[in-house]
């Protein structure tokens, strides 16, 4: 899932995130093992609601690097 970010397209970030899952425009949701669960416990449930899938990277370097950006992610979303 994650080698496929790099060329997918995507929204990186809650804020956008969340915003595809709430526009019907999200296949799936990454979120990263260790950002706070504070920051992810909202889309995480929304997620729950619309039944988009949810999968975990194992860090936000991890995430950051897949997704092609210089800096960590604490989420990322692959768009249909």
């Amino acid at each position: 899932m994650l080698e496929d970010l790099r060329h997918c397209k995507k929204t990186v970030g809650v804020k956008q995130s969340t915003k595809a899952v709430e526009n019907g425009v999200a296949a799936s949701v990454i979120i990263a093992r260790d950002c706070e669960q504070r920051v992810v416990r909202a889309i995480i449930e929304l997620c729950e609601k619309t039944s988009v899938p949810v999968t975990y990277a194992d860090s936000m370097k991890q995430l950051g690097k897949a997704c092609g950006i210089e800096v960590d992610a604490a989420v990322a979303c692959i768009l249909k």
